[in-house]
């Protein structure tokens, strides 16, 4: 009984088992390899079968391969292996894993084990063949590689040698051997990295940046070379180098630490395996390490500022979860713990009060970006709140028992939250004595006094409320400022404030904070201190902040986009060093074009509004349409692009998530008319849109993806993104087919992606790996027809690869059928798209020929109509599917001849002299001469019947 029982519960799991493998077949042929996977793993785990186990490994070492994850896949494969050493599948896909990850002398051996069991395998035998030849490329450039480090590196540390120019030139060739996954090797072996600290130690300019550079090849993608790296240098070693003053030695020391922390943290996401295949350390203590070390360069007095600057940038980019689904937070909540008031010391630091630090503008808008990141990064009110207290306790630390310096320096770090994380800052502008202070400190004699305090105007003023009260108690105090101080730096101050105070209304054309023409003005004297080149960059740039307030008044606008010189001088700036004016350029520039946000008002509740009379905000008359239309002309031949472009083109804190928002939101109002499209990618727009479609903020990386899909629309995709940078622009469009993207994103996407897929099979196969095809496939469905056809249009180029061939030959699907009936609908577009897809997949499939007649019951009347149809195109492919179909299947052809088809065809055969018609009446004639083949009809049929 018992027996009985055990061979019963087997025989249920091993039906399980062989269901979920089934299952997990399916779901690989369909393309749905993470499905498979999930399947092929709940068979794993309730197999009893040692055999079994084995195959189900080997089916999840092929999904593994299709997703890249070729460590997987070689463990997958080395199980079924482990089973049965003769498996040839898992075999060859344990080669091509191990081809991927390098071991190129494993991957021959297992290729030479399959080419045993199977000699003649033509796969098995051009397989090695690659891989011989790549081993021995292998062999003869370690051999050439000895004998060239070695050089390299006598002729850099030869105190004797007096050729510079051979010494730079040694110097350039170890960087470009470093890159190469080879020559680091041979470097790393060859005691390498002992020699490039000796080249640290020479502190010559060139020298040291040759090392850096080569430190950054050597940790690129390596985790264990990283690792060993970092405890033979150390980290002091490194500190110390970006210390330095130096801007080029601190900025190349940087990229080393930033290239390290890449590589530690991408291989913590995964099981990293070494060559041998031994489990390499988990990196999280060194980076804690590395963490900690930055925060304390940020305080120490020998560090230069650009040492400063460059430790705020790397914290920056490694601290904050790269995505908010992270659940893990605690880099952040350590680094606040241990580093916060560091931050906020460089951000209350002025280099005019004895004993701050050595800060710039730059390195203080680094600090609020950091600041505002770490801010962005927690999770709860508890943690928020515990920020709050700790910059409060700071700000009241600075402000109580300092004297005049600490309170100045206690306003300065306010203003450096209100930057960041404002709502810390408005809390710390809250505490007692702040905001009298300030207003205070702006009647001070002392110039530093005056200068920290109107900035700290202008930053305070954001809340409308706020806003009010210093327009109140603080605009006299501004126009005095403005009128009789002689410091052009307090002055330029002075009008922003007043600029930021007078555009409180926003878009709001009846809300005036100031008297008619009082903006008007102070847009003029902007745009005068704007083109006045013989005042410094970084004080010209606060006419740019000015003007981001001034232009929601729609008459600053039209005056600001006549003045050519002020807007040259404004891309100039753009284009400058100084990226801290890129957030104000962005403003201006989404103000001009009316990109930003706006609600549209129900006519029902504007009537109810002014019935109850509350306020309803009125669109000012040079706003519509027309005017913002012919801003954008303007701007565009002023040479906004160009400028947009640089902007992007460095890496800097300053370049916000919220720059580049406002950013894609100017280049979306830039691309809307079609016209303009080519003028924007041939000035750079397209190179630009492409980062900003993959990074900042989601409405952002939307807006970007949005003008990406249009230029794709209209432009040659090939000419406006060349070389590997089209591939890039497949993932933004396919972000724009998810639900809670607009009708009319989906729509662009859609459109946009079948002229991709219609170039290449690797941009089909690129839109594929990213998972497009089945939300094409779900739009196919819409209710919105314009949508329903794209989306079909889209479909059929995307057939002309075989792995969506594929979807439409397996069975228990529909695919086949909605497109055989949507060639039946009213839509010219749907149809056209539906029959050409059914035209395709017949001409390169025979047994989706066979599969028509089961897809649907209306399937000849479909092609007839097809074939009658006044629309050339429609019936040119109507006659392909008949030949097809026709070619493909002897039993297809008499159904069809034994319809009225053959009537339709004869009269189509006989147009051939009607140039419009020959093609169609072509392919007709070839019709009737398959059904004579077959014998089917008579060669005289048509000739009886003339």
């Amino acid at each position: 009984m018992y027996c009985d029982l055990e061979r019963s519960f087997s025989w249920r799991l091993k039906m399980n088992s062989e269901n979920l493998r089934e299952d997990g077949n399916k779901y690989f042929k369909s393309g749905d390899y993470e499905a498979a996977i999930l399947c092929y793993t709940k068979a794993i785990k309730i197999s009893t079968d040692k055999q079994d186990k084995a195959v189900l490994h080997r089916n999840r070492a092929a999904c593994y391969l299709k997703l890249e994850n070729y460590t997987k896949a070689e463990e997958d494969s080395s199980k079924a292996i482990e089973v049965d050493g003769g498996d040839v599948k898992a075999l060859f896909r344990r080669s091509q894993a191990l081809e991927k990850l390098g071991r190129i002398d494993q991957a021959i051996l297992d290729l030479r084990r399959c080419l045993t069991l199977e000699p003649k395998n033509k796969v098995f035998l051009e397989a090695v063949r690659n891989l011989g030849v790549q081993a021995q490329e292998k062999v003869q450039l370690m051999s050439s590689t000895d004998s060239r480090v070695d050089q390299m590196f006598r002729i850099l540390l030869d105190p004797d040698e007096k050729d510079v120019e051979k010494q730079q030139k040694a110097a350039q060739n170890l960087v470009v051997l470093a890159r190469e996954d080879a020559g680091a090797e041979k470097i790393f072996q060859s005691d390498g990295v002992r020699l490039l600290v000796r080249l640290l130690d020479t502190k010559k300019v060139d020298m040291m940046l040759a090392a850096l550079r080569t430190l950054v090849g050597l940790c690129t993608g390596h985790q264990p070379r990283t690792l060993a790296i970092l405890n033979a240098v150390g980290m002091e070693k490194f500190s110390a180098v970006m210390a330095m003053d130096d801007e080029s030695i601190s900025l190349a020391a940087c990229t080393v630490l930033n290239t390290m922390f890449d590589t530690l943290k991408e291989d913590m996401k995964k099981d990293i395996r070494a060559k041998e295949g031994a489990i390499v350390l988990d990196p999280s203590k060194e980076l804690k390490s590395m963490i900690h070390h930055l925060l304390e360069m940020l305080t120490q007095s020998s560090v230069s500022s650009h040492g400063r600057e460059n430790s705020l940038n790397l914290l920056i980019k490694v601290v904050p979860r790269k995505s908010l689904r992270d659940a893990n937070n605690g880099m952040t909540l350590w680094v606040i713990d241990q580093g916060l008031k560091k931050i906020l010391e460089i951000g209350g630091s002025l280099v005019e009060i004895p004993g701050s630090l050595s800060v710039t503008e730059t390195t203080r808008m680094s600090a609020s970006v950091l600041l505002n990141k770490l801010f962005d990064d927690l999770k709860c009110d508890a943690e928020r709140e515990n920020f709050h207290k700790l910059c409060e306790d700071y700000v009241r630390s600075w402000f109580e028992g300092h004297g005049m310096d600490g309170k100045l320096r206690a306003i300065q770090t306010v203003s450096c939250l209100l930057q960041g994380p404002s709502e810390a800052g408005n809390r710390t502008l809250e505490l007692t004595g702040i905001m009298e202070s300030i207003l205070a400190l702006c009647a001070s004699e002392r110039e530093i006094d005056q200068q920290v305090a109107v900035e700290a105007l202008i930053h305070a003023a954001g809340k409308a409320k706020r806003a009010t009260f210093i327009t109140a108690n603080g605009v006299t105090l501004l126009k005095d400022i403005y009128k009789k101080n002689e410091n052009d730096a307090i002055r330029i101050r002075a009008l922003v404030g007043l600029c930021k105070l007078g555009s409180a209304g926003g878009t709001d054309f009846s809300m005036k904070q100031f008297a008619e023409g009082s903006t008007l003005k102070l847009a003029k004297q902007c745009r005068k201190w704007l083109c006045n080149e013989s005042i410094q960059a970084s004080t010209r740039r606060w006419a740019v902040e000015g003007l981001a307030y001034l232009t929601f008044d729609a008459d600053v606008k039209e005056e600001f986009v006549e003045d050519k010189a002020a807007l040259q001088a404004m891309f100039k700036l753009a284009k400058s060093q100084d990226k801290t004016v890129l957030f104000a350029v962005a403003s201006t520039l989404v103000n001009c074009t009316n990109s930003y946000d706006r609600e549209e008002i129900d006519p029902q509740m504007l009537e109810l509004a002014k019935y109850a009379k509350q306020h309803v905000p009125e669109e000012h008359p040079k706003d519509k349409k027309e005017f913002v239309e012919a801003r954008v002309q303007k701007l565009l031949a002023a040479g906004v692009v160009s400028a947009l472009a640089c902007m992007m083109k460095n890496e800097s804190p300053a370049l916000t998530d919220s720059s580049r928002e406002l950013t894609s939101r100017v280049f979306l109002a830039l691309v809307e008319k079609p016209e303009e499209r080519g003028n924007v990618v041939a000035q750079g727009g397209g190179k630009a849109l492409i980062p900003l479609a993959l990074e900042g903020t989601e409405l952002g990386k939307t807006k970007a993806a949005q003008a990406l899909a249009k230029i794709t629309i209209t432009s040659n995709p090939e000419i406006a993104f060349p070389g590997e940078r089209i591939y890039e622009v497949v993932r933004p469009l396919v972000s724009l087919l998810h639900l809670d993207r607009t009708g009319l994103q989906n729509f662009e996407a859609l459109m946009a992606l079948t002229n991709l897929a219609g170039i290449s099979e690797q941009l089909r196969s690129k839109i594929i790996k990213e998972k497009a095809v089945p939300m094409i496939e779900g739009y196919m469905f819409e209710e919105h027809e314009l949508i329903r056809a794209a989306a079909t249009e889209c479909m059929c180029n995307m057939a002309m690869s075989e792995e969506v061939q594929e979807l439409f030959i397996a069975e228990g699907t529909d695919r086949l059928k909605l497109v055989v009936l949507y060639s039946g609908e009213d839509d010219p577009r749907l149809r056209r798209a539906a029959a050409g897809t059914v035209a395709m997949l017949t001409s390169l499939h025979p047994k989706i020929c066979q599969k028509i007649p089961q897809a649907t019951v209306h399937w000849l009347e479909i092609l007839q109509s097809l074939l009658l149809s006044e629309n050339l195109e429609l019936q040119h492919r109507g006659a392909v599917i008949v030949l097809n179909m026709m070619t493909a299947d002897k039993e297809l052809a008499q159904k069809l001849m034994e319809s009225e088809t053959f009537e339709i065809l004869t009269v189509i055969a006989k147009n051939e002299e009607d140039e419009k018609k020959r093609a169609v009446a072509q392919i007709a004639q070839k019709s009737l001469t398959k059904a004579v083949e077959y014998e089917l009809i008579k060669p005289n049929v048509s000739a009886q019947s003339e």
